[in-house]
C-alpha cells in the first residue's frame, strides 16, 4: 500500500499560480500603509471586483498587482478590457522571470 500524504485544503496563494507573496517588503516606511503587498491582500488573479473607491483611502487596500492592471485599462481603446490587462501583466512577469531568473513581486513594489 502506498503511503500518501495529504496537504489538506490550505494551499499557498501564489499570483497566477507561480509567484509567492511571502518575500515582499516595502523599503520606504512612508509607503508601507498605501501598498497592499502583505499576505492578507494575496490573490490568485488580480481581479477581485472589489469596491475600492467607495470610501476614502480604501484603494490602499486594493492589491498592488490589481492596481497595476487597473492602470493599464485607463486609455480610451483599452477602457474596460481587464482580462487583456491581466494577460499583459502575466506576460510581463514571465519576461522578467526569463531575464532575471528570479521573478518576485519585489520588482513591482520597488517601482
Amino acid at each position: 500500500m502506498a503511503d500518501t500524504t495529504s496537504t489538506g485544503f490550505a494551499n499557498e496563494i501564489k499570483l497566477f499560480g507561480k509567484w509567492s507573496f511571502d518575500d515582499i517588503q516595502v523599503k520606504d516606511l512612508s509607503l508601507e500603509d498605501y501598498l497592499a503587498v502583505k499576505v492578507k491582500s494575496a490573490t490568485y488573479l488580480p481581479h477581485t471586483a472589489g469596491r475600492y473607491a467607495a470610501k476614502r483611502f480604501r484603494k490602499a487596500q486594493c492589491p498592488l498587482v490589481e492596481r497595476l492592471t487597473n492602470s493599464l485599462m485607463r486609455k480610451g481603446r483599452n477602457n474596460g478590457k481587464k482580462l487583456q490587462a491581466i494577460r499583459i501583466v502575466k506576460h510581463a512577469f514571465d519576461i522578467i522571470h526569463l531575464m532575471t531568473d528570479k521573478v518576485r513581486l519585489v520588482f513591482l513594489s520597488r517601482s
